[in-house]
């Protein structure tokens, strides 16, 4: 026996739903939206740091709350964030309040944090090795290169793992950060 599968368009034309009630959500992701979080979130970087050495680390820490909120899914759930310079028992930065204080410290429970983005750092730039992009996530790995005022260029790996949130606003979900192995 053949069965037919009943679709809102179909339920619709027989008058037993609207099909104004049908909703679609196209979370679908393009490469220039990838790269242009990466290239906010190094804008970001640098704003943070800048606001930093003019306005002190309160205002730095009120807009690393801004970016964190618009730029990570906190929001949705448990983020996979391992920042560059953490070290055991706080490596890994799941909850919104460890990503904060990585970023501009001041946080007496993550204590070695002194705050990543008040480094000084004055440009930012992501370079792709590789990008994945299956529907609704994307992932990248390559290298981050930061400058500081200085002019000393850290470059760091990065790997991150973006999905579209129900707003259609991509969220990194996964940030793995590491500084490159050099052999001894």
């Amino acid at each position: 026996m053949k069965t037919a599968s009943l679709t809102t368009a179909t339920l619709a034309l027989a008058g037993l739903c609207s099909a104004a009630s049908a909703t679609v959500v196209n979370r679908g992701i393009t490469e220039a939206e990838v790269i242009a979080a990466q290239a906010g979130w190094c804008k970001a970087l640098v704003s943070i740091s800048q606001t930093g050495e003019k306005s002190g680390q309160p205002a730095a820490k009120a807009l690393a709350e801004k970016v964190i909120d618009s730029a990570y899914g906190y929001q949705m759930g448990t983020v996979l964030f391992k920042p560059t310079l953490t070290t055991a028992p706080q490596t890994f930065r799941t909850t919104r309040a460890g990503a904060l204080a990585y970023f501009v410290g001041g946080d007496s429970n993550f204590p070695k944090d002194t705050g990543f983005a008040l480094k000084g750092w004055t440009k930012c730039e992501s370079k792709n090795a590789a990008m994945f992009i299956a529907g609704d996530s994307a992932t990248t790995m390559g290298n981050v290169m930061i400058t500081d005022k200085g002019g000393n260029v850290t470059t760091v790996d990065k790997t991150w793992k973006f999905v579209k949130d129900d707003a259609g606003r991509l969220r990194i979900v996964v940030h793995h950060s590491s500084l490159p192995y050099q052999a001894k």
